[in-house]
C-alpha cells in the first residue's frame, strides 16, 4: 500500500478514497486509490502512467489509471424484456451512470423505437443455431467498430459461444433471476410462485462458458410472502434485476472490481 500511497505523495497527489484487501490464502493484495492532483494539466495521466510503469514493473503489478469522470462505451444487448434495458438508458442519460452508449443489439425488432427516442443505434441481429457463428461475428465487428469497452446483457436470452464467452471475459456482464437453479426455463417466477417462494433476488455476473456460473459482481434480494401474485412476484423481481444490473455496471466503470479467480473482490464505494 504504501509503494502507491509514497508514490502519489511524491507527485503531489491527494488520495480522496482508498480500498484494500490482503488475501493471505492466496499471497495477492489489491488496492484501488482515488486521488485528485495538485495542478491537473495536460497529459497528466500519461505522464503518471509512464512514471509507475517502471515503478510496478519491479514488483510484477498489474495496474491501471484513468480518469475518473471517463465514460465506459457500453454495448447493451437485450431480447424482449425491456426493464433492465430502460433503466440503464435513463441512468445514462441523466449521468447516473458513467456509461456511453454506443450501441443496442437484440435479435427482436422489437425496441428499435426505444432506440431511436434516445438516438441510439439499433442493430436487429437475429440469430439461429445454424446462423450463430455467422451473428457473433458480427456482433464482434460491431463491438471493435463502435470501440466498445463493455458488454451489458440486459436480458439477452440467448446464449453465447464459448468463443465469444473468451473473447469477451473480464468485460461483459449478464443478468438473472437468483432463483436458479431452481427454476429453470420459462416463466421463473411463476414456478416460483407455485412453489410459495419468500425471497426473489437477481445475481449479476460476468459472463463464462459455465452459463449463469461466471464471478459474481452483485446480488439483491427482497422479501416476498403469501399476498403476492404470480404477476406482482415477477414485478419485484423484475426491479430487483434491473437495480442489481445498473449496480453491477456502475462497480465495473469505476473500476472497482477485480478478478480473482472464479471470484471477485469489489470495493462498493457510495451510491
Amino acid at each position: 500500500m504504501e509503494l502507491v500511497t509514497g508514490f502519489l505523495y511524491r507527485k503531489q497527489c491527494y488520495v480522496t478514497e482508498l480500498n484494500t484487501y490482503d488475501d493471505s490464502a492466496d499471497g495477492q493484495f489489491f488496492i484501488r486509490a482515488e486521488f485528485r492532483p495538485a495542478q491537473l494539466t495536460e497529459g497528466f495521466i500519461q505522464q503518471l502512467s509512464d512514471e509507475f510503469a517502471r515503478l510496478a514493473d519491479d514488483f510484477s503489478m498489474q495496474w491501471r489509471i484513468r480518469d475518473v469522470n471517463s465514460k465506459t462505451r457500453t454495448l447493451i444487448m437485450v431480447s424482449r424484456f425491456d426493464h433492465c434495458l430502460q433503466d440503464l438508458l435513463h441512468r445514462a442519460q441523466t449521468g447516473h451512470l458513467p456509461i456511453d452508449v454506443t450501441a443496442i443489439v437484440s435479435n427482436h425488432p422489437d425496441f428499435q423505437g426505444l432506440a431511436d427516442w434516445y438516438g441510439i443505434p439499433y442493430y436487429h441481429l437475429p440469430v439461429t443455431a445454424d446462423t450463430k457463428p455467422q451473428q457473433e461475428a458480427e456482433l464482434l465487428k460491431l463491438i471493435e467498430q463502435t470501440n466498445t469497452e463493455l458488454v451489458v446483457l440486459a436480458r439477452y436470452m440467448q446464449v453465447l459461444s464459448e468463443d465469444l464467452c473468451d473473447r469477451l471475459s473480464g468485460r461483459a456482464i449478464n443478468i438473472h433471476h437468483s432463483l436458479l437453479p431452481g427454476f429453470k426455463g420459462a416463466r421463473p417466477y411463476h414456478q416460483a410462485f407455485d412453489k410459495g417462494v419468500k425471497l426473489v433476488g437477481a445475481t449479476a455476473h460476468y459472463i463464462s462458458n459455465d452459463l449463469d456460473e461466471g464471478p459474481i459482481i452483485t446480488q439483491g434480494v427482497e422479501a416476498v410472502d403469501h399476498s403476492y401474485t404470480a404477476e406482482k412476484l415477477t414485478a419485484k423481481g423484475r426491479d430487483t434485476e434491473r437495480l442489481t444490473l445498473a449496480r453491477a455496471v456502475r462497480l465495473h466503470c469505476e473500476d472497482r472490481i477485480f478478478l480473482h479467480g472464479n471470484k471477485t473482490v469489489v470495493f462498493q464505494g457510495h451510491e
